[in-house]
């Protein structure tokens, strides 16, 4: 699980094993977990953050998208 970012009490990551799956960021916070497409960026899935927290997450995955999609393509190649 490649760890991308750590930000404030977030850490941002990919599993190792979802090549066939778009680009993507998962995002946990304690037993808190969601997952966001890269392109665009919206909300995949949500398991626990309340709507005030999604959206600042939403803005720190827009804010660091070319970090993530980077590091996605570079582990897993290009294949956009």
């Amino acid at each position: 699980m490649p760890t991308v970012l750590r930000q404030l009490a977030y850490r941002f990551y990919f599993y190792s094993h979802e090549p066939n799956e778009p680009p993507h960021i998962h995002i946990d916070r304690d037993n808190l977990s969601a997952k966001f497409w890269l392109d665009p960026v919206f909300l995949a899935r949500n398991r626990g953050f309340n709507s005030r927290e999604l959206r600042n997450l939403e803005n720190i995955v827009e804010d660091n998208k070319d970090l993530f999609l980077e590091a996605w393509n570079e582990y897993f190649g290009n294949i956009n």
